[in-house]
């Protein structure tokens, strides 16, 4: 999935050029980083993109490996399910029983040797009809993420055990979080998910019959020439969800797979500052800084020179479009920063009606003569 905004990475993160397509680290896009992980356990002609219509492109042009035909373009944001839905019916029409992982691009895996071992693990549980999720062990009260309740183990499949799913959590507050953590019961919701593509639909049909109808007749157009129309007509229409609110919370056979894999959700500036070297005053920095005391801060200017005096857990974040200097631990809240930036649309003035002309006929002459009162 490479749809995203990343609002919440602005200014760096632009509508034109979000952040799956972004080289934060020096290593590539996070997008490249997504697919080169995946390298050889799953071939880029299994592969598919699912991102916005405006970024096949640029998708493209990241992924030349992956067949221009993988790369999903969806006409508008409609959420998460209709995203995993659309992949769902081009993987089930090439394999009717196939398993598909539904990975993200926004998202840095340091362990590929572990991430992959979870996936054939995942595969396999799976390959017996169950929804599963890769649950991330906890290392803090994190009130940015969802958490999943595990339950009781279910049968060993592969190398790693998975375990039946209590309950999702959404962002709890910091206690509460503190108090998952401390229980060991509780995981991580990652965002990523194995199943059967067959599968999932029929949940989708069962819990979102919507989204499920307009899925189905872009399905049954795929391969016809008038597919892309059918897309066109039909996308706008389906229902706006995410998968984990329409599917996972509400299905019966949903198992989470615990993973070390060296996971980070790279959503904030915050996390972009832990992700990076420090310096000896435990400074991130990203081109040309200069300071005699600034401390803990993530500094990034891309074209110019950034001096600082005094600063103490601090972003500055400098770009050719906007100066973004905040505390740390507020990095979450930038999101509300890029909604003040975005353009704001002006509704079109209604054009004026130009009057026309009024052409007066002349009046037609009497042809006959009145008649003489007697």
């Amino acid at each position: 999935m490479a749809g995203g905004s990343g609002t919440r990475l602005w200014p760096r993160s632009q509508p034109h050029m979000p952040k799956q397509f972004l080289d934060f680290t020096g290593a590539g896009s996070l997008l490249q980083l997504a697919q080169q992980r995946l390298q050889p356990f799953i071939a880029a002609a299994r592969t598919f993109v699912a991102t916005h219509t405006d970024y096949r492109v640029l998708a493209h042009q990241q992924l030349r490996i992956v067949p221009a035909r993988n790369i999903l373009a969806e006409p508008s944001a409609r959420g998460t399910a209709a995203a995993i839905g659309l992949a769902a019916l081009h993987i089930r029409r090439r394999d009717p029983q196939g398993v598909m992982a539904v990975l993200t691009a926004d998202h840095l895996i340091t362990k590929k040797r572990e991430f992959q071992a979870a996936l054939r693990s995942a595969a396999q549980v799976a390959a017996d009809g169950w929804l599963v999720t890769l649950g991330i062990a906890p290392s803090r009260a994190e009130t940015g993420y969802g958490y999943i309740q595990r339950g009781a183990a279910l049968p060993a499949r592969g190398a790693q055990r998975a375990y039946r799913v209590v309950r999702f959590v959404e962002k709890p507050a910091r206690d509460t979080a503190a108090k998952y953590v401390a229980s060991g019961a509780y995981s991580w919701n990652s965002g990523m998910f194995i199943w059967r593509a067959e599968r999932v639909l029929e949940e989708m049909a069962l819990h979102m019959p919507e989204l499920y109808a307009g899925l189905k007749q872009i399905g049954a157009a795929l391969g016809q020439a008038h597919a892309a129309r059918t897309l066109a007509k039909i996308w706008p229409q389906l229902p706006v969800e995410t998968i984990d609110y329409g599917v996972m919370e509400k299905a019966a056979r949903v198992a989470v797979l615990p993973v070390e894999i060296g996971w980070s959700d790279v959503g904030s500036w915050d996390v972009v500052y832990n992700l990076l070297p420090h310096d000896a005053h435990g400074n991130a920095v990203t081109g040309q800084h200069y300071s005699p005391d600034t401390r803990n801060s993530l500094i990034f200017s891309g074209h110019r020179m950034v001096a600082t005096l005094g600063l103490q857990d601090m972003v500055v974040i400098d770009t050719p479009a906007a100066l973004l200097i905040c505390p740390r631990e507020r990095a979450q809240e930038v999101k509300l920063l890029a909604r003040m930036a975005a353009p704001k649309r002006t509704p079109e003035k209604p054009k004026k009606k130009t009057a026309r002309p009024v052409v007066r006929k002349p009046a037609l002459r009497a042809t006959t003569k009145k008649r003489k009162r007697a």
